[in-house]
């Protein structure tokens, strides 16, 4: 009572000196409007951290420059950090080549077994989701649709059977961005957007097949239509259609590290060769030399002593040590450019909108055919988004400009597709076209079904920002969601396919429908939560865990408690995530010392 009683009248004599000397009268309970005006918490603006950086030019100007700085901005602001960042985006690009070699070391023998068994194939979702898996494992969408062209070619597909597996390699091949977008974890805001902008790809691929699979086994529109063209033009072998642009600057020196023979993996699917047969090219041909002679690259020394699947390990490692390397030097090289008046111009024009209603319209079906474009120079809808995904992390460029370069991409990426099925001859060649064609005009009629409609446009960029929002929260999402979307559900889903339609029916109806429950009752949730009862208005009645990764975090934040990186990312996860939640609650309740 004393230590309370000094504590009273120690307030209560601050406020006598602050009144001039006046006591200040006795407090009765009530509020002043004076104390009601002090004690309501100031409004402050909501900060979005999807909207892009304000970049601002806080470069010193040129006339302000001693000659020493002028020389000093010359050398670095203007030609060794250009010379730096384009050598780093060469490394960036070459890692993604050895990236795509390592996973072809180490699953190509088994996409090539899974391809070999061509019955399971008449299932369409066995299709789609061998789709899938074989376009993960070999990173690449023109390896698996290369072999499906060949199994075309070769009668061991019909063309028709062969649309659901083109549609999963559309999947497959949006996996390398959503990886190189963990490049950027170290920073909270920066993962969110990178994230996101990553997954839009995903987002929109998945909404596609959800949508044209049913609408293509039910009218076969995809295969009555290539057909008609194919049918309409005289199309001849162009033997000159594997066309290099960029891998002509890149293959010496991955050609350098290693060397695959992806035909192997084709000759496997065919039952041409043995599966056990090694996907290192030992024989090289030799301009002005008859036959072959031994090939010369930096892993021939350990070819025929160790296995692929080491090989692909190692070179695993040096990919993925070289990738995050790259990747993080040009953040920080990114976020140094991106402070002048240059970035200030860039940022302007990257997201800036053409003037008038119908100028904002087609600003984004410019980046449609911008981002079309560049895939064809760059010959890689892997290389291009990949690329794209940092700057989307530090905010330079919006997401909602990144989904039409995105889907321009998937435009890009087929001309390819398209040139390389030109070399095939015979009657291999209507064949591969026709596949070709079929993938062009699924991603056309994607774009048609989820672009030109403003509110059917929002929802892959509402979902893979629902994705960034939860990863930036529990940076393990990531992890989770590659292994759930590229591995675990296309594996689920195969093997229920292949043990029948009676089991695909009875186990993924049910599922589908709760889903689709689920669904709707988060919509209205939102948008009309009195249509519903009291009791669904949130899910607070179900356990935590059905509703929160609350629980699952703290297992996982216990588990890796033994790494000091991994514990204290957690722990910074843990107290962002806290401070969130309670920031209002802090702001509502916040008082004075009683006096």
């Amino acid at each position: 009572m004393t230590e309370n009683g000094s504590a009273a009248n120690g307030y209560a004599h601050e406020d006598v000196e602050r009144n001039g000397g006046n006591s200040p009268p006795p407090y009765d309970g009530t509020l002043t409007k004076e104390t009601e005006v002090e004690e309501k918490p100031q409004e402050t603006e909501e900060f979005d951290p999807w909207t892009v950086t304000d970049l601002v030019d806080k470069t010193k100007p040129w006339a302000e420059l001693t000659t020493s700085e002028r020389v000093q901005r010359v050398l670095w602001g203007y030609i060794f950090r250009q010379l730096l960042l384009l050598g780093l985006l060469y490394m960036f690009i070459c890692s993604l080549d050895f990236l795509s070699s390592a996973f072809r070391l180490l699953g190509g023998k088994a996409a090539g077994k899974v391809f070999s068994d061509s019955k399971i194939f008449n299932n369409p979702i066995a299709g789609l989701m061998i789709g899938v898996l074989a376009t993960v494992l070999v990173q690449s969408s023109s390896t698996s649709t290369s072999i499906v062209v060949s199994m075309v070619g070769s009668n061991l597909l019909s063309v028709r059977i062969a649309i659901p597996i083109i549609m999963g390699a559309n999947i497959g091949t949006s996996v390398t961005n959503t990886i190189v977008s963990i490049g950027q974890s170290g920073e909270k805001n920066q993962f969110r957007r990178a994230f996101g902008g990553a997954t839009v790809h995903d987002m929109f691929n998945w909404l596609c097949v959800i949508f044209l699979l049913p609408l293509e086994l039910a009218s076969g529109y995809l295969f009555r239509l290539s057909d008609a063209i194919i049918k309409s033009f005289h199309i001849q072998t162009y033997e000159e259609g594997n066309v290099k642009l960029l891998k002509a600057i890149t293959e010496p020196f991955t050609k350098f590290i290693i060397k695959v023979d992806t035909k192997v993996i084709t000759k496997i699917a065919l039952n041409q060769t043995d599966p056990d047969t090694s996907l290192i090219k030992t024989e090289c041909k030799k301009d002005g030399i008859n036959g072959t002679v031994p090939c010369k690259f930096l892993f021939m020394n350990v070819a025929g002593k160790w296995d692929d699947w080491v090989i692909g390990l190692v070179l695993l490692l040096i990919a993925l040590f070289v990738l995050c390397t790259c990747l993080v030097l040009i953040v920080k090289i990114l976020n140094s450019i991106f402070k002048g008046h240059i970035a200030v111009l860039l940022k302007r024009f990257v997201n800036a909108d053409f003037p008038g209603k119908c100028g904002k319209y087609g600003t984004g079906y410019l980046a449609i055919l911008l981002g079309a474009l560049l895939t064809i120079l760059v010959q890689s809808s892997s290389i291009f988004t990949s690329a794209l995904t940092p700057l989307v992390g530090i905010g330079v460029i919006t997401i909602e400009r990144m989904y039409p370069l995105t889907l321009g991409s998937n435009i890009g990426t087929t001309f390819t597709a398209i040139l390389a099925s030109l070399t095939q001859e015979g009657d291999k060649l209507s064949d591969a076209m026709q596949i070709s064609m079929c993938h062009l005009f699924f991603n056309i009629s994607g774009i048609i079904l989820w672009y030109p409609v403003p509110f059917m446009r929002k929802i892959p960029i509402y979902l893979a920002k629902q994705l960034g929002n939860t990863t930036a929260k529990y940076r393990w999402f990531a992890a989770l969601y590659l292994l759930l979307a590229f591995f675990a559900l296309p594996a689920f889903v195969f093997g229920l396919s292949v043990a029948g339609w009676q089991v695909l029916a009875g186990i993924g109806t049910p599922l589908l429908v709760i889903i689709i429950i689920i669904v709707i009752i988060n919509i209205l949730q939102k948008k009309k939560p009195e249509w519903l009862p009291g009791r669904l208005r949130n899910w607070e009645f179900l356990p935590l865990c059905c509703h929160s990764f609350k629980p699952l975090d703290r297992i996982i934040t216990k588990v890796f408690r033994k790494c000091k990186c991994c514990s204290k990312c957690s722990s910074n996860d843990s107290i962002e995530s806290s401070s969130d939640d309670s920031t209002d609650q802090h702001e509502m309740y916040r008082v004075k010392p009683d006096v």
